[in-house]
């Protein structure tokens, strides 16, 4: 639904999706379903016009189940930006990464959020997709007890703005999963970056070729 949707008007976001251990045939690290290879495989069947999809999966892991699913599909581009010392450290998935970005423990807001702009516009420079999966797990925000990364909640809704204005600027339709993110305040934070995108009429209701008013 939320695939078809992001095609209609643009964008959309699912707050309980983004499963990126998960594979076709196998679950993994808290994720049962491949919810992501599902939205793709939806869309290139039953929704005209979708014939090339990117993920771009900035949750603090390594994206592999949906990595081992397009592993030699080449309607699928990946960039993957991980922690690249924790789980799953899945070498085979790796493979799938058209476009792969390792960070080390800590890594802070500047390095982050340059990493993100500059591979985000290196991802849709080297392929124009028809949509966008965007899987922005909040796990590397400072003190994630799994993500080992040191993102600022202020980061974090800059990374997301980052993403959906470059996605808005190319007109590429956009579909945001929520993902991994282990502390209590990681609600509010998602909340806080859904509230700056409607504001900065990064998303709104109107369908994707109404005029802006």
């Amino acid at each position: 639904m939320a695939g078809k949707l992001a095609i209609e008007r643009g964008w959309a976001i699912n707050v309980g999706g983004g499963f990126h251990h998960c594979s076709s045939d196998k679950g993994g690290g808290f994720c049962a379903y491949a919810d992501i290879t599902l939205a793709i495989k939806f869309l290139f069947e039953r929704v005209e016009g979708v014939s090339k999809a990117t993920i771009i999966d900035l949750d603090a892991h390594q994206g592999n189940g949906h990595a081992r699913d397009f592993m030699d599909d080449k309607r699928v581009y990946i960039m993957d930006m991980f922690n690249r010392h924790i789980y799953p450290g899945d070498t085979f998935a790796k493979r799938a990464i058209k476009r792969r970005i390792e960070l080390d423990w800590g890594t802070e807001d500047k390095e982050y959020l340059e990493k993100v702009e500059t591979h985000v516009k290196g991802a849709l420079n080297e392929i124009t997709p028809d949509v966008i999966i965007y899987n922005a797990g909040t796990d590397i925000l400072d003190g994630d007890p799994l993500g080992g990364l040191s993102i600022s909640p202020q980061g974090i809704i800059k990374r997301d703005e980052i993403v959906f204005s470059i996605a808005r600027s190319r007109s590429i339709p956009i579909l945001m999963v929520t993902s991994g993110g282990y502390q209590k305040r990681t609600a509010r934070i998602i909340a806080d970056s859904i509230l700056n995108l409607h504001n900065l009429g990064l998303i709104s209701n109107s369908l994707k070729n109404e005029p802006r008013i």
